[in-house]
């Protein structure tokens, strides 16, 4: 079953979506089975390369809430996170542009080493969500780059450049043309579509569903063919 999904690396429902997902994988025996296909999608194009806000402030002002209101929204999430088993610290995260974050996605992924790119989908969420560091600054990609297996040179040749700048636009480019405005969203087998952060639970129904389907029409396929003639 191949997974393709759009995300942020500065999302806090990216994060605890492919969290909850990989543990329903996990839990249905489906981790040989699984294609992650993973597709980029900055929420702000034109975020600033460095801080100009707390994370609460800007929630407030995104969604005209009062500081106390938005305070309590951004607890409430880092709590989704950590209920997930992760260090969640949403509060304190320093937002800033991830084109640079996802174009090193890319080069993990141009390596077509699955090991390494779920990797790097970890290290740079972690970065931002648990160590709080900024996905814009450049010394903080190298050492998550290094940390996954890339080579240091590689990586300073794509920071230092306008590499894969090209594949980024075009995951975003086929996310607005299909009507994706918001990430999390997943398509499963090119024809499932799931958008948001499903729990657990659902995550596994829509995965063991998606099984039952595909098995019965392999047996349907199977069906078509007998005493050497196959029907159309």
């Amino acid at each position: 079953m191949k997974i393709t999904y759009w995300s942020d690396f500065a999302c806090p429902y990216c994060y605890i979506g492919n969290t909850r997902l990989k543990k329903a994988i996990k839990d249905l025996n489906l981790e040989n089975e699984i294609e992650f296909d993973i597709r980029a999608f900055e929420l702000d194009q034109n975020a600033p390369q460095d801080v100009e806000s707390t994370t609460v402030e800007r929630f407030a002002l995104k969604y005209g809430l009062s500081l106390s209101d938005a305070q309590r929204q951004v607890d409430n999430i880092s709590e989704l996170g950590i209920e997930e088993g992760i260090d969640f610290e949403y509060a304190s995260t320093l937002y800033t542009n991830t084109r640079d974050a996802h174009r090193l996605m890319k080069l993990a992924q141009s390596k077509n080493d699955l090991e390494l790119v779920e990797n790097m989908a970890t290290l740079l969420f972690d970065a931002y969500f648990t160590k709080n560091l900024k996905l814009a600054d450049k010394t903080v990609l190298l050492n998550v780059g290094v940390e996954a297996g890339l080579e240091k040179d590689e990586i300073t040749a794509v920071l230092e450049s306008d590499l894969f700048d090209s594949d980024v636009e075009k995951d975003e480019e086929i996310a607005l043309t299909g009507g994706i405005h918001a990430v999390p969203f997943y398509l499963f087998d090119g024809k499932y579509s799931i958008p948001g952060a499903l729990s657990y639970n659902d995550f596994k129904s829509v995965l063991s569903q998606i099984i039952s389907e595909t098995e019965v029409e392999d047996g349907k396929d199977t069906d078509r063919c007998e005493d050497g003639v196959c029907k159309i």
